[in-house]
């Protein structure tokens, strides 16, 4: 007869309390901004006295460095579901559509992830290393479509960047610097010297 492996019910119940205490601070921080974030906040939210919620999480930059950790992770999902077209400039406009389009999605996340939106929060190296995992992941994927240096990593990132930051600023909700991703990839891809296909297949 076949012995299931024994289940720790309390470290999995535990687990589970630590998820709904992050998720409710996700919740908080949308509706009211990352500042509001607070353990009494979320203890009320939960039903959970603040003295029990300590015993999961010490401070409120331990909720946050939970919440950066949990916010690379969907980063790393995310890109990593995105079927990517094997021709470079299709593969490399699919993965800045798929960055846009998560960036966008929740702005209490992109800022926590990339903008100093909380002056005294910085990521334990535990939770920084989440943030590594993906680049290292990114720097992969581009390396396939033949971007390898550092400084076009750099050029690459500031100007996906740039573009969500314009359309968080301007246009929350729209897509004007959306339909601008095929012009950005074009630009980029020019000046790094990844070649046009369909410019090679006239010329030939």
């Amino acid at each position: 007869m076949k012995v299931s492996p024994t289940r720790n019910r309390q470290a999995e119940r535990r687990e589970a309390t630590r998820r709904e205490i992050v998720e409710t601070a996700w919740e908080i921080a949308r509706s009211d901004g990352l500042a509001a974030v607070t353990l009494r906040e979320i203890a009320d939210r939960i039903g959970m006295r603040p003295p029990s919620l300590y015993t999961h999480f010490e401070s409120k930059n331990a909720v946050y460095d939970a919440m950066f950790t949990d916010a690379y992770i969907q980063l790393h999902e995310t890109s990593a579901a995105a079927a990517i077209p094997d021709e470079p400039r299709a593969a490399l406009l699919t993965g800045a559509q798929t960055y846009f389009d998560f960036a966008t999605a929740d702005l209490a996340r992109y800022q926590l992830m990339n903008q100093p939106a909380l002056p005294d929060f910085r990521p334990s190296e535990s939770a920084y290393a989440a943030s590594l995992r993906q680049y290292e992941w990114f720097r992969g994927r581009m390396a396939a479509v033949g971007v390898t240096t550092q400084a076009d990593l750099d050029l690459w990132t500031a100007l996906t960047s740039g573009f969500v930051n314009q359309q968080l600023a301007n246009d929350p909700g729209g897509d004007r610097w959306r339909r601008q991703l095929p012009r950005l990839v074009d630009m980029f891809c020019t000046a790094v010297g990844i070649p046009d296909p369909e410019a090679r297949s006239t010329s030939r």
